[in-house]
């Protein structure tokens, strides 16, 4: 059945405005005394932009939630599918993203954004619109067995995250975790940008029709491959070709900028060539 715009886009803000809701009373319910309001209001800059991490994933959810849940033959189906779907999609937002940060950026981190670290909000900000980013791609259906299949292959997305995370930041001289504990704004600003990269490549690896165990995981490892690109992009790309800087294996001209010299101008050059490649290989594969 065709769907008409006008219901989509009825569901869509329905959704949204629920979920939105619903982020805003765990808010009350966990941290009375941070609510994106306050945060705003009072300039606690840390804490918004991880806000702003947070809000990105619910805009992104709903939108996804509707437009794989919505098939438009009965109201009542559509609704039971986009609130089931919708509402554990919230809650692993909270559940993986909070342990996300917590493993990757250790678990400091908590305290140095309570404390004003902007480059902590920032880090923490950018994990969650990543977790979003994989959760929009992956958990969307309209009966039980898409949804149990969707967790999985979102289980194994988050695992993937973490470990290209991990593994990306061994090219990198400096430790990110401490630098963005020590309030360097220019490694939040890199760390951000490859994680939001991996994430948008992941989710697109994530993407599709499922055609059995086989196909499915074997079309999702090779589209893993297109990672790879991320690396030529760092040191040859933005170090040798744009810094006009000598080409190294690992760290290099660039590291120092971020690391030593907390050059913003360079991490955010780093952050865009990322998001520029995973936009590039997401249209192309």
């Amino acid at each position: 059945m065709e769907l008409r715009p006008l219901y989509l886009l009825t569901f869509s803000g329905i959704t949204t405005l629920i979920l939105l809701l619903l982020f805003r009373l765990g808010q009350r319910l966990v941290s009375p005394s941070h609510t994106v309001r306050e945060d705003l209001e009072h300039d606690h800059t840390a804490r918004a932009l991880l806000q702003v991490g947070q809000v990105l994933s619910v805009f992104l959810i709903a939108g996804s939630v509707v437009a794989g849940s919505v098939q438009g033959e009965s109201v009542a189906q559509d609704a039971l599918w986009v609130a089931a779907y919708s509402l554990l999609a919230l809650g692993l937002l909270a559940v993986f993203g909070h342990l996300g940060v917590k493993v990757l950026l250790r678990s400091r981190l908590p305290a140095e954004i309570e404390r004003g670290n902007t480059a902590a909000g920032l880090a923490a900000g950018a994990h969650y619109l990543a977790t979003g980013i994989i959760l929009s791609r992956s958990i969307s259906g309209t009966d039980l067995r898409t949804l149990g299949i969707a967790l999985v292959f979102f289980v194994m997305s988050q695992f993937a995250l973490h470990l290209f995370v991990v593994l990306f930041r061994t090219l990198t001289a400096y430790d990110d975790a401490e630098e963005v504990l020590g309030e360097n704004v220019a490694a939040a600003i890199s760390y951000a940008g490859v994680t939001i990269s991996l994430a948008l490549i992941i989710g697109h690896a994530v993407e599709g029709t499922f055609e059995g165990w086989g196909p499915s995981l074997s079309g999702y490892a090779k589209a893993l491959i297109f990672i790879l690109t991320l690396y030529p992009v760092r040191q040859l790309l933005v170090q040798t070709l744009l810094l006009g800087a000598r080409f190294t294996l690992r760290g290099g001209r660039l590291d120092q900028g971020i690391a030593a010299e907390r050059n913003l101008g360079m991490a955010v050059l780093e952050a865009v060539a990322y998001l520029a490649a995973a936009f590039l290989v997401t249209r192309i594969s």
